[in-house]
C-alpha cells in the first residue's frame, strides 16, 4: 500500500509492532524439547493480546497461527504436537497479522541450542543480505537491482537463492502490489520501488536448492535439491532515503 496520511502510518506501525514483538518473543521462548505447536500457541496468545489476527490463518486457512519450519523445511511449516525441537535445529518462524484493517509480515531463522549442525553461517549471511538490501532501497530504485544485489551477495558467500519465493507489498491485505520482490535479477522487471509504499522484503538463502517445492500436506515447502534455507523478513516503509523499518522491534538483525 501507499501511505497517504498519518492515520494510515499509525495503523501500519501498530500492526507491525504486533507481529514484530510476537516474533521476538517466540524466538526467545523456543527451547529444546518444546513442540512447534507449543511455540505456535504461545505466539497466538501474544497476537491476541494485541488484538491482532493471524494473517495466514485468516487469509488462507493455514492450519496454525504462525508458520514454523524446522531443518530441511524451507517455509510454511505447519505447527505440530509431533515435532519436537532438538539441539542444533535450524528454525524459521514467519509471523503475519491483521489489526484494524492493516496487515504486516515478518520472519526470521535461528538456531535453537548449540550450533552443532553448521547452520550459523547460513543464518548470518541471510541477515547480512537483508540488511544490505534494505539499506539500498529507496524510491526510484529498480526492484530487479535489489534482487541482483541479494543473489550476488549470496553467491559471494557460497550460497544460492530460491527463485520462486519473494517479498511483496503489504498493507491493506497480506499480499499487495508490488508482488514478486525476488532474490535475483529479473532483467524483464522494469518496476521501481515507490516512495511512501510499504513492502515486506525478505531473503531466501539456500545451501543447495534454487527452487522450493510443496509437500503433500499442501503447505510445507522444501528444496528441490534438498539442503537448508534461511529467511529473514522486515516490513518497511520506503522513503527518499533509508527505509523506515516498521518491524524493527523484532531485533532479527541483531
Amino acid at each position: 500500500m501507499s501511505i497517504a496520511n498519518e492515520a494510515e502510518l499509525i495503523g501500519m506501525q501498530k500492526v507491525s509492532e504486533a507481529v514484530a514483538y510476537t516474533l521476538k518473543e517466540m524466538i526467545n521462548y523456543a527451547k529444546i524439547g518444546m513442540t512447534t505447536k507449543d511455540l505456535d500457541e504461545y505466539g497466538a496468545t501474544i497476537l491476541s493480546d494485541f488484538g491482532a489476527k493471524s494473517a495466514s490463518h485468516l487469509t488462507y486457512g493455514f492450519p496454525g497461527w504462525t508458520c514454523i519450519s524446522v531443518d530441511n523445511e524451507f517455509c510454511h511449516g505447519i505447527p505440530s504436537s509431533e515435532r519436537v525441537l532438538k539441539d542444533g535445529d535450524l528454525i524459521n518462524i514467519d509471523v503475519s497479522a491483521e489489526l484494524n484493517g492493516y496487515w504486516a509480515d515478518n520472519g526470521g531463522s535461528f538456531i535453537v541450542g548449540k550450533y552443532i549442525n553448521q547452520h550459523q553461517k547460513l543464518v548470518d549471511v541471510s541477515k547480512a543480505i537483508l540488511e544490505k538490501a534494505i539499506n539500498n532501497i529507496k524510491g526510484g530504485v529498480r526492484i530487479a537491482d535489489i534482487g541482483f544485489l541479494m543473489e550476488t551477495e549470496a553467491k559471494k558467500k557460497g550460497f544460492k537463492v530460491i527463485k520462486n519465493l519473494g517479498g511483496h507489498g503489504v498493507g491493506r491485505s497480506l499480499h499487495k502490489e508490488p508482488d514478486e520482490l525476488m532474490n535475483y535479477r529479473n532483467r524483464f522487471d522494469k518496476r521501481r520501488f515507490k516512495k511512501n509504499s510499504v513492502v515486506a522484503i525478505e531473503t531466501f538463502i539456500s545451501t543447495d536448492s534454487t527452487m522450493a517445492v510443496e509437500l503433500k500436506d499442501g503447505w510445507t515447502m522444501v528444496g528441490n535439491k534438498g539442503g537448508y534455507m534461511a529467511q529473514h523478513e522486515h516490513t518497511i516503509l520506503i522513503t527518499d532515503g533509508k527505509p523506515v523499518i516498521l518491524t524493527q522491534v523484532n531485533e532479527i538483525l541483531n
